[in-house]
């Protein structure tokens, strides 16, 4: 055995023997895909200030004592103090307060509405993508109609017809947003189901929907996760956008887009700047932070562009 073998030999050792001391295992406590993720500043920002908005909105009332539907004829229109943080609006009422319970009410619509068009378009994307023929003919051209609209308008229609309400609202952003979900979802399975392991499935005789949902579907879900964190965003500014059209959830329930609401006028515009500023930087902030976590999402998932 020449020098070089025998070194070679005695590296292989020393791992197996970290290996059996447990060494190397606590040093890979964290996973990859997490260290990844960490690497990505902004996805962390981003994370940190999702965390912090999404909490304080939990939290409210521990964070203000104020009732965000209750006014104050005395304290109309008051600039930023150490009583109110943010200020008031035109009828007394603590915007801090209003921007935390409404931010419940916002994101509560935008994640329901995120989560159940997810849901269908999962269920309907993977299958599709799976079997192919009728049945992805016919969901195929279903998200084409659909797609065909602009959302945002496609909303607007269907508000006018169903109505205001935040229960509407829902089903509105669930039943309009299903179909990006889908084609992702589907797009995903068309790939995987060439896969040898899929193959060696169908040689065993395994029911369709057991392939499909319990051993195809997890193999599919990263691309997925990123698309519905897009969808997130993008229905907060919805419902923010059809708020203050005063068409999204009916005006005496606080939500962020109500807020804005109350800032039409130029008056305001100009002269009671925190009615508006406040929520403003919120659902910019929020929104951003949501795209940031997406980003390093796709980072740690996506194996085409790891290191």
């Amino acid at each position: 055995m020449t020098w070089g073998e025998k070194r070679f030999n005695a590296k292989l050792d020393k791992i197996r023997r970290l290996e059996e001391e447990g060494v190397l295992a606590k040093k890979k406590k964290r996973s990859r895909a997490l260290n990844k993720f960490l690497s990505n500043k902004l996805a962390v920002i981003g994370l940190v200030v999702f965390s912090i908005i999404l909490l304080a909105c939990l939290f409210a009332p521990l964070l203000t004592p104020y009732d965000p539907a209750a006014f104050d004829l005395m304290s109309i229109t008051k600039a930023p103090s150490k009583a109110h943080l943010f200020g008031t609006d035109k009828i007394g009422r603590d915007v801090f307060a209003r921007i935390l319970y409404g931010g419940r009410v916002s994101i509560m619509v935008a994640g329901a509405g995120s989560l159940g068009g997810a849901l269908i378009g999962v269920l309907l994307g993977s299958f599709a993508g799976y079997k192919g023929g009728w049945f992805d003919k016919i969901t195929m051209r279903m998200s084409e109609i659909f797609m065909s609209f602009p959302q945002l308008i496609l909303v607007l229609m269907m508000v006018s017809i169903m109505g205001q309400s935040t229960r509407n609202i829902i089903i509105i952003f669930i039943f309009t947003g299903w179909s990006g979900v889908y084609r992702q979802a589907r797009a995903t399975m068309l790939s995987i189901r060439e896969e040898e392991y899929v193959q060696a499935l169908h040689a065993f005789g395994l029911n369709d929907f057991v392939v499909c949902y319990k051993h195809m579907l997890p193999n599919a879900l990263s691309p997925v996760i990123v698309n519905i964190t897009i969808n997130f965003a993008t229905m907060i500014l919805e419902e923010a956008s059809l708020s203050f059209l005063g068409l999204g959830v009916p005006l005496d329930v606080p939500t962020w887009g109500n807020i804005l609401n109350a800032a039409q006028d130029l008056y305001t515009l100009q002269n009671a700047w925190w009615i508006w500023l406040f929520a403003g930087i919120t659902i910019s902030l929020f929104v951003m932070s949501i795209s940031f976590v997406g980003d390093g999402i796709r980072d740690t998932t996506d194996s085409s562009i790891q290191g």
